[in-house]
């Protein structure tokens, strides 16, 4: 890999139910300030929402804005975001590559809320209606508003998305096709349709449980995970590309890796042989061990299998014991496209600060040989990986550093 090019994050673009800047959702891990609550759309489910998003605050006047759904919205705007706070002009942007890691939208009753003998036409409906419902159109209006016309690609790979669509950016930086790629996604399904979805699947956790108790990854008690929502954008950006524009940075990514298990279409390899794949591509391309690992944002669903399968991975992986394991869900709820993107951004937050938040509702761990951070920490962590692990066993993993300026090999 020697002769590869070094890629970095140089800007970023967040939008939480811990907030939007990097004070607000530290401020909010710290404080132990989480936003779950009951659904109106099904009392016996908990979601944590993003209050008071305003998309014309991030989007300004923007027409094309009606086509895109809740999840769509989140994505368009934490990239306009990271757009505003990149510092690259219009003209050099044109030629960036974009990339999208974005759900359906599940919101069917809001978009068709009668339906007689298959009958969808109404004198309201929009002629255009097609738009909210295909999956590129969230990148087509983020082209249309940053003007970026590079290299593009919509990813759907259900909770492998966005970190998928992250990977993806990386590699056609680190090949020599691009200097720059804006890269992320956004996804909401709090609405009706979600709901059900998830629970005629049997994946949400159901019950009379605390709305803000219901979500607790990786515990022997876990009954199924809290949908979320919101997004995370990031410019990924040519190592001396960056430098030359003294450009701040952020972090560098070093290694990506994605699989597929093959399995079912829902639960993850028993075994997890598709999970292990992505992550052991993903340290192989960062040149990095697993000793060398100092904190793993995991992807933690509070759902009995896939958080079982995914201890046991992490216990095969770091034979001579763990790093401390984070499982940011438990803050903000399953993001489903979006996790890996939000996870991402939540993670460089909390890297630059030394600080790791515990994982909430965490009282008996699954796993004694897996070192779960139970309580909060300050830790100085230069290298971390973020997993995902998704629906039709879709895996991806990537491995991200501090950005040191000589880094081994270069």
């Amino acid at each position: 890999m020697s002769g590869k090019r070094r890629v970095v994050i140089s800007s970023s673009g967040v939008i939480s139910s811990l907030g939007d800047t990097p004070g607000r959702i530290l401020e909010s891990l710290k404080e132990g300030r989480v936003g779950f609550r009951r659904s109106s759309a099904d009392p016996q489910v908990a979601v944590c929402p993003v209050e008071g998003f305003r998309p014309k605050s991030f989007l300004g006047p923007c027409k094309d804005s009606r086509y895109l759904h809740r999840g769509a919205l989140f994505a368009a705007a934490a990239a306009m975001i990271a757009v505003r706070e990149c510092g690259i002009a219009g003209e050099e942007r044109s030629g960036a590559g974009l990339f999208v890691g974005v759900g359906p939208n599940l919101d069917i009753g809001g978009e068709f809320p009668s339906v007689a003998e298959g009958k969808l036409d109404r004198p309201d409906l929009q002629a255009l209606w097609i738009l909210r419902f295909l999956p590129n159109t969230a990148a087509s209006v983020i082209s249309k508003l940053a003007q970026i016309h590079g290299e593009n690609l919509t990813v759907t790979t259900a909770c492998a998305a966005s970190l998928q669509a992250i990977g993806e950016g990386f590699r056609r930086i680190r090949e020599g096709h691009l200097d720059l790629a804006f890269a992320g996604g956004g996804d909401s399904r709090l609405s009706p349709g979600g709901i059900l979805a998830y629970k005629k699947a049997h994946a949400l956790c159901v019950g009379a449980f605390p709305p803000d108790r219901a979500m607790r990854p990786f515990d022997a008690d876990r009954a199924g995970f809290v949908p979320g929502e919101g997004g995370a954008f990031f410019l990924l950006e040519e190592l001396e590309h960056a430098r030359r524009r003294n450009a701040p940075i952020l972090a560098e990514v070093c290694g990506y890796g994605s699989s597929l298990d093959g399995y079912s279409m829902t639960a993850p390899d028993r075994e997890g042989k598709g999970a292990r794949r992505a992550v052991q591509k993903a340290l192989r391309e960062a040149r990095v061990a697993p000793s060398e690992i100092d904190v793993v944002f995991s992807h933690g669903t509070s759902t009995p299998l896939n958080d079982e399968v995914e201890a046991r991975l992490i216990e095969e992986l770091y034979p001579e014991g763990s790093p401390p394991i984070v499982a940011l869900k438990s803050w903000i709820g399953h993001l489903a496209s979006a996790c890996g993107a939000l996870e991402l951004g939540i993670a460089l937050h909390c890297m630059r600060d030394g600080y790791l938040p515990g994982i909430r509702n965490l009282r008996a761990p699954c796993n004694p040989r897996v070192r779960f951070l139970d309580l909060e920490v300050s830790l100085s962590c230069r290298t971390a990986i973020i997993q995902n692990f998704g629906f039709g066993g879709q895996n991806a993993a990537l491995v991200i550093r501090r950005y040191e300026p000589h880094a081994r090999g270069e």
